[in-house]
């Protein structure tokens, strides 16, 4: 097998061990609250990895894009869920493709959506599930009421081609209980209608934890939990020797003693910080951190006693995996210092 060492960088690196170890955590947590667990393969884009979650216990996969729907349904993952609106003849035509293929069901949060998907999905025999997409926080997408969501789904009962199969959040984090409230107050007004609701799907890795057993929700949709990052552990989901993903780098300069520069900028660590105060930090040196980012360079800023050298090569472990991910064309499995394997991200790049 051969060596981390032997890798160039900037490389993404995967503990297997311990993403194997976050699979079994979360699946073992919804299988004693009685969740169904459906994955989001957005921070992985691996069939790799799916195929594990799903072998696990997950009953089914979450993609974002039907690219990368079509891409997990090439390597026979079987049941997948779109939580996105689907618009235009191009991609109603590759989702009624898609249908065709693997169990799917998607969301909705307007009538132009359901317009295009009704005009699509027209064979009673084998309707497209379609739940309605719940703004309960986030102040992303989804109906803004009780009442507008019971609305859509009167709208999905009466299409020939669609059946109505319930609802869809992703809640603002830090407040599933106002999405708890939210959809509680949904489901009651739709069992009052005579519409049953069937799934209640929700997403967020940190909020997971917190579920319990009287739960409106019966889905979750966990991503980022699969390798974790520095963002998931300021949350207090699982601490720095958990995270499964750390970015190989290269110190190519020291221009002082307390400032050093990697071959890693935000090409390959991404600025995305989900509001934490720096970019990442060195893996077994206390004191380093990613403070700044141009397109092909990090700097550290060392502290308590912190060195580094030219030539010396580290793994950071970035504020927000997922879009390190959509960042590389490989990635590789480690155990130790070994490299397992060397697989493509297949999903990445993926339209639609």
């Amino acid at each position: 097998m051969p060596s981390i060492d032997e890798l160039d960088t900037p490389a993404i690196l995967l503990d297997t061990a311990r993403a194997e170890a976050n699979i079994k955590k979360a699946q073992a947590h919804a299988d004693s609250h009685g969740l169904k667990l459906r994955p989001h393969i957005k921070t992985h884009k691996l069939p790799y990895w799916a195929k594990k979650q799903v072998a696990a216990g997950a009953v089914g996969i979450t993609c974002q894009k039907i690219g990368e729907a079509e891409v997990m349904a090439d390597a026979g993952l079987a049941d997948i869920f779109l939580p996105y609106n689907i618009l235009g003849r191009a991609k109603l035509e590759r989702l009624k493709a898609l249908h065709g293929r693997v169990t799917l069901s998607v969301t909705a949060d307007s009538h132009e959506t359901l317009d295009g998907l009704a005009a699509t999905f027209t064979d009673a025999g084998h309707p497209l599930p379609v739940l309605v997409e719940c703004d309960t926080g986030m102040g992303r997408c989804g109906v803004q009421s009780p009442a507008e969501a019971l609305a859509l789904a009167k709208v999905i009962d009466q299409a020939k081609g669609l059946r109505f199969d319930g609802l869809m959040t992703y809640p603002a984090a830090g407040r599933a209980a106002e999405a708890e409230a939210w959809l509680r107050s949904a489901r009651d007004a739709l069992a009052a209608a005579g519409l049953e609701c069937q799934r209640i799907s929700s997403g967020g890795t940190p909020d997971m934890w917190r579920s319990g057993e009287d739960s409106v929700v019966t889905e979750y949709r966990p991503g980022t939990y699969i390798y974790l990052d520095r963002y998931q552990v300021a949350k207090g989901v699982g601490t720095l020797d958990d995270c499964a993903l750390t970015v190989l780098a290269t110190v190519v300069s020291h221009p002082t003693p307390t400032r050093a520069i990697l071959d890693s900028g935000s090409k390959a660590l991404s600025s995305d910080t989900l509001g934490l105060p720096d970019f990442g930090e060195l893996l077994g040196v206390p004191g380093a951190r990613v403070t700044g980012l141009s397109e092909e360079h990090g700097n550290v800023t060392l502290s308590d006693g912190a060195k580094l050298r030219i030539g010396e090569r580290v793994r950071v472990i970035p504020d927000h995996c997922c879009v390190v991910t959509n960042l590389f064309d490989q990635v590789h499995l480690i155990d130790g210092d070994k490299v397992l394997e060397t697989l493509p991200v297949a999903a990445r790049g993926r339209m639609g």
